[in-house]
């Protein structure tokens, strides 16, 4: 495919890191995992990092350490609002933990949730914000942290597609109690599968410690929060809270460390080609490209039709294919609109004009951690004529 979503970022290092740990015969979460760990929260200016099965997994984990904080306070049937346009697993945990879904819409620009949207959606059920950074852009932060110190709110942040973005020097995921990152094959770094949560609290990691492997106690330190039975013994199983085993593998561990050593050059490369991207659209009125907040760490390259092409997202997509483009919806479009949210406990602030937009007019095409301007103008190319047929 001449221009597709998504591309190795694997080297020498990651395949002898893949061989170190073959070699060892330790497969299961150790050391490597753990030297990640420490790796990645000192990047990202943390005090605490847990490393989960995947960015998935990463939400669920963060989510149910949340709700089972002493000091939070959460019960079922708590409110937690989040925007209207997301990947499926930003909303899972939330209602798997017996949480209240509640959705906002979208700036129609920057595809992030809308601040004053949120604020006018608080109710006296309210307990947290889940802010999404979209497709590698910072969500607007600053904004949402102050919403939620006003009303006493939790602020959180789904940063599974946007690792390396910046808003005022600061890394996204970190401007809340936690924040989950992914390492899958399309994100920005590849750990196989993979994700992380970072936090600054205490008693929040220590939960997470517990969460992921089954709920119980062990390994966890002397001073935990959480009851450690004085019994060594008894300590290798025993139980404290409802657990999940959401364990990565040494093998993903061991791929983090040089991954994220070049993390800086892949994300210096994409913010080139979105540059590049951002320029050839410019003079397109039929194409609303997503505004950027802060640094984007530019995951791919979103666009909301309209114009000439409005209502012909089908078309487009068909001559991105024949010319060799992969392209893709952005992310689950308008979630309320997906058979599963009937399944799902949720309300609805208001209308979601702008995340119904990006559901039937939107579409995103991948960037790379290399230099790709053929391939930005031949999209540009593309778009321009199919445009021209209108």
């Amino acid at each position: 495919m001449f221009y597709p979503l998504a591309s190795t970022t694997w080297a020498d290092a990651e395949y002898a890191a893949l061989d170190r740990v073959i070699r060892s015969g330790r497969f299961t979460m150790g050391a490597e995992v753990r030297a990640f760990e420490q790796a990645f929260a000192a990047w990202a200016g943390s005090r605490y990092a847990v490393m989960a099965s995947s960015g998935s997994s990463a939400n669920l984990l963060a989510i149910a350490a949340a709700f089972w904080h002493p000091d939070l306070g959460w019960t079922a049937g708590d409110e937690v609002i989040v925007p209207a346009v997301s990947w499926s697993t930003t909303y899972f945990p939330v209602t798997q933990n017996g949480l209240r879904l509640r959705f906002v819409d979208i700036d129609p620009g920057t595809l992030n949730i809308d601040p004053a949207l949120v604020e006018a959606a608080i109710t006296p059920r309210t307990r947290a914000v889940l802010a999404v950074n979209l497709l590698g852009n910072p969500a607007a932060l600053t904004d949402l942290r102050a919403i939620c110190d006003r009303h006493g709110l939790i602020l959180a942040e789904d940063n599974c597609e946007s690792m390396g973005a910046t808003l005022g020097g600061r890394q996204a995921g970190t401007f809340g109690l936690f924040g989950t990152f992914s390492s899958f094959f399309s994100h920005h770094i590849c750990t196989m599968e993979g994700g992380m949560v970072v936090t600054d609290d205490r008693k929040l990691y220590d939960t997470m410690l517990s969460l992921r492997a089954h709920g119980w106690v062990r390994d966890l330190p002397p001073d935990t929060h959480l009851p450690v039975d004085p019994d060594p013994f008894v300590r290798q199983f025993r139980f404290v809270l409802p657990g999940y085993n959401l364990r990565p593998l040494e093998l993903e561990g061991a791929l983090g460390v040089p991954q994220l050593e070049r993390l800086p050059g892949f994300v210096a490369a994409r913010r080139a080609n979105g540059a590049l991207f951002a320029q050839a659209f410019a003079d397109l009125p039929d194409v609303r490209i997503q505004a950027e907040t802060g640094r984007s760490s530019w995951f791919g390259f979103a666009m909301t039709l309209r114009g000439r092409l409005a209502g012909r997202r089908a078309e487009l997509v068909r001559a991105l294919t024949a010319a060799g483009i992969e392209s893709r919806p952005v992310v689950a479009g308008n979630f309320l609109a997906n058979p599963v949210i009937a399944k799902l406990d949720h309300s609805v602030a208001g209308p979601v004009p702008a995340a119904e937009a990006v559901d039937t007019d939107g579409l995103f095409t991948g960037n790379h951690h290399y230099p790709i301007p053929d391939q930005i103008a031949r999209l540009r190319e593309v778009v321009g004529a199919v445009a021209a047929q209108g």
